[in-house]
This record gives structure tokens, C-alpha cells and sequence, in this order.
């Protein structure tokens, strides 16, 4: 398989920082979304209660994993952030704990659908739907086509310029093979996946670096959340982001108690906090642009407007089962694996 890419000094260095004085924290979180959001929301949550809390980013499936691991023992009071289907799949595995937040009555029809889909243990906290984007600049400089849609992406003139998260830590990438599985039907999509593989320069931990690197020229395309690439093009990157012709799917971000947390009345502040308007205004003071779920939140001006976009009825409670997960991801890793 392509190599995976580490996350950049500079987001080493923050983790450090956001980590210092762990043992003295009242509350322990690890966070799914862009690393600035991150810090947005420790920031904003510190200075509204007074505590010390530890945040730490990591990818969606590697919390997962990370919460599963420590199931006996948990050190981690609540999950924050990242695609909702693989907070669904904890749920069903019993690694989180049922929670009615005080703003559960606020939130938009898709959020409330969702938390009745988790039994109570997961709450949506935004939506984002899923695309690509490409460098423009990169594009006339190399005098290719620009891609519309996906089936576009397995041309040969794409050979070894596009990026993609891997699913078996990157949420996002698992909703791009969950999406395509949807739109295509699983053998079609896995032939897709085959000949796609082969126009892959690198597959990436986390979800957001695609087309972090196509903002920065390194790749020509990245898949990614089309709002990853709008906070990209606001910071002056040439990306044109695409919502593929065929359709696509979407994500809902969930925050969740885990199960046996240490600070379970501090965990359920949190969560609070993060179904509030104050809460979910984070994500747009720190530059993302995902339609938060609150529907007294304001909407961040440069959110894709996620009506007008060509969706697939997602199928949240198949794809976020364990079975139906580990079934995806093993046969991802065979196809990738045989046309390396």
C-alpha cells in the first residue's frame, strides 16, 4: 500500500502544547476535526468554565480504535468531532455512554434523526458533504482536463497526481468508499477503487490532507469534505472544488460520552457546550465551514450550500456497523494491495 503521510511539525508541536499538564486536566478529549478547530474549542471551553482540559487530535478511526483498546480502562471522557457513522459503530459496540443534551430539542431534522439513530449515545454536531478538488493552477500549467465528476478521476492523465485519504483511519475516506459502494453498486465501485489506485500518489491518515496538498501545488487533486477545501480556498489557494456529477455522499460529525469516562459530569457539560450556538460558532471563528447543527447557529457564509448538491441517500446505520466496516476495509486493503 502507498505510504501514509505524518501529520506536519507545526501540529506536532500544537498537540504537545495541547497535551501538557494532562494528569491535572478535569477533562479528557480527543477531537476529530481540523487541528485549528481544536484549539478553537479548548480555548473557547477553558475560558467559559475556568478548567484545564486535554484535547487531542487524531483521525476518526484511530480514536475508534484508541477507545476500543483502552474499553476496560478508559483514559478518554468524550469524542469530538469526526464522521458519524464510525461514532454510530462505537455505539454499537457498547463503548458509549447514552446522553440527552440540554440543546437535543434545537437541533435541525438530519441532527435529530441521527441521535434517535444511535440510541441516545451520539449527537450531531455538524454536516458536510463530500467532493474533490483541484489546484487550478497546477491544472492549466499541465494543460489537463478539469474533472467533473468521479469516474473522471481514473483517466490516465490523472496518473500519480491525486490524493486520498486511507479508511482505515481517515473518516473521510471512509465515507468515500462507503459513498461510492452506494452510487455504484460494491463491484462496480471496487473496480472504480482498482483503477483509481492506480492514479493515487499517496494515501493519507488524515481526511483533510488531500487537498490541504493540492491548496499547496504537491498533488494536482484531493478528496476530501467539499467545506476542507472551501477553508483551503478562503486562505487563497487556487482549488476549484467539485461536487461530482454522478452524486455524493455526506457526512454528520457527532460528538459522544465514552463509556466508564472518568468526568462524566464534566463530559456532559462538554457536550452541551458543543450543541450550542456559542459551542458550534468555534468552528466558524477558526476558519471551517461545515452547517452546523443547532438551528439557532449561524450559518458560516462560505459553507456549501449542501441543497443544491446531488446526494445519495446515505445508509448510516449499514455503514456504520462493525461487521459491514471491517468487511469494507479488508477488501479495500486486498484491491489496493493487488494493483500496487
Amino acid at each position: 500500500m502507498k505510504g501514509i503521510t505524518a501529520f506536519s511539525a507545526g501540529v506536532a508541536l500544537w498537540l504537545m502544547s495541547a497535551t501538557a499538564g494532562t494528569a491535572a486536566a478535569s477533562l479528557t478529549v480527543l477531537c476529530g476535526v481540523d487541528e485549528a478547530w481544536c484549539a478553537a474549542m479548548k480555548t473557547a471551553y477553558e475560558a467559559k468554565t475556568g478548567l484545564d482540559i486535554s484535547m487531542t487530535r487524531k483521525s476518526t478511526g484511530d480514536i475508534l480504535n484508541q477507545i476500543r483498546a483502552e474499553k476496560a480502562a478508559p483514559t478518554v471522557d468524550v469524542w469530538w468531532g469526526g464522521t458519524g457513522d464510525t461514532h454510530l459503530q462505537g455505539g454499537s459496540e457498547d463503548l458509549l455512554e447514552p446522553y440527552q443534551p440540554a440543546h437535543e430539542r434545537d437541533m435541525l431534522p438530519w441532527a435529530q434523526n441521527f441521535f434517535a439513530m444511535s440510541g441516545g449515545r451520539s449527537a450531531g454536531i455538524y454536516a458536510g458533504a463530500l467532493g474533490f478538488a483541484y489546484n487550478a493552477d497546477l491544472l492549466r500549467e499541465l494543460k489537463l482536463p478539469a474533472p467533473t465528476c468521479w469516474k473522471d478521476l481514473t483517466d490516465i492523465a490523472y496518473r500519480g497526481r491525486i490524493r486520498s485519504g486511507n479508511p482505515n483511519s481517515s473518516g473521510t475516506a471512509f465515507t468515500t468508499l462507503a459513498t461510492l459502494v452506494q452510487l455504484f453498486g460494491e463491484e462496480e465501485a471496487f473496480r472504480y477503487l482498482a483503477a483509481l489506485n492506480r492514479n493515487i500518489d499517496q494515501y493519507t491518515t488524515a481526511g483533510s490532507a488531500p487537498v490541504k496538498a493540492a491548496a499547496r501545488g504537491e498533488t494536482l487533486i484531493g478528496i476530501s469534505f467539499m467545506h476542507d477545501a472551501v477553508t483551503q480556498k478562503q486562505a487563497g489557494s487556487p482549488l476549484i472544488i467539485v461536487a461530482p456529477c454522478e452524486g455524493t455522499g455526506y457526512e454528520i460529525g457527532a460528538v459522544s460520552i465514552v463509556k466508564g469516562a472518568q468526568h462524566i459530569e464534566e463530559a456532559k457539560r462538554f457536550v452541551d457546550f458543543a450543541l450550542s450556538p456559542e459551542g458550534q460558532g468555534t468552528g466558524a471563528a477558526s476558519g471551517q465551514n461545515q452547517v452546523p447543527s443547532n438551528a439557532k447557529s449561524a450559518l458560516p457564509l462560505a459553507a456549501p450550500d449542501i441543497s443544491l448538491i446531488k446526494m445519495v441517500d446515505y445508509d448510516f446505520a449499514t455503514f456504520g456497523s462493525p461487521e459491514e466496516r471491517s468487511r469494507l476495509l479488508e477488501r479495500f486493503d486486498a484491491v489496493i494491495s493487488a494493483t500496487n
